[in-house]
């Protein structure tokens, strides 16, 4: 397998994502993921839907940046991890938490994302599947 570039996520994906509380709470996310090209790279979107038990389903959107050199930035500007370009361990410190994370591009074009996430307020576990959406 080669090693991922920054245009090979370039177009739109679908997701399906799966948050696990260490409780056992759960939440699922099922939605659509853009990346778009900027002047600095990708401009990432992801818009879908929350699923709680016992909850009316949420709308939910997020925004990041994504570099040549494969470095994700938050929308602010803020640096958030590098993705590893042959699949593998990332990492982010947000004090207090610790996010580790894991990129498996195994069965490309289909990707996973996994992050673990440990701190004072937080702990759960958070799987995100990524297909590309049929032309």
């Amino acid at each position: 397998m080669r090693p991922r570039r920054l245009q090979d996520f370039e177009g739109a994906w679908g997701f399906t994502r799966e948050v696990v509380e260490a409780d056992g709470r759960r939440a699922t996310v099922t939605g659509r993921a853009l990346w778009m090209s900027d002047d600095a790279g990708l401009a990432y979107t992801e818009t879908g839907e929350m699923r709680i038990a016992g909850h009316a389903p949420m709308q939910v959107e997020r925004r990041y940046h994504w570099g040549s050199d494969l470095a994700v930035t938050f929308e602010d500007g803020r640096f958030f991890h590098h993705v590893p370009p042959e699949g593998g361990e990332t990492a982010h410190w947000c004090d207090p938490d610790q996010y580790d994370g894991f990129y498996d591009f195994g069965n490309w074009p289909e990707f996973i994302v996994t992050w673990r996430v440990h701190g004072p307020r937080k702990d759960y576990r958070m799987v995100t599947r990524y297909r590309p959406e049929a032309e």
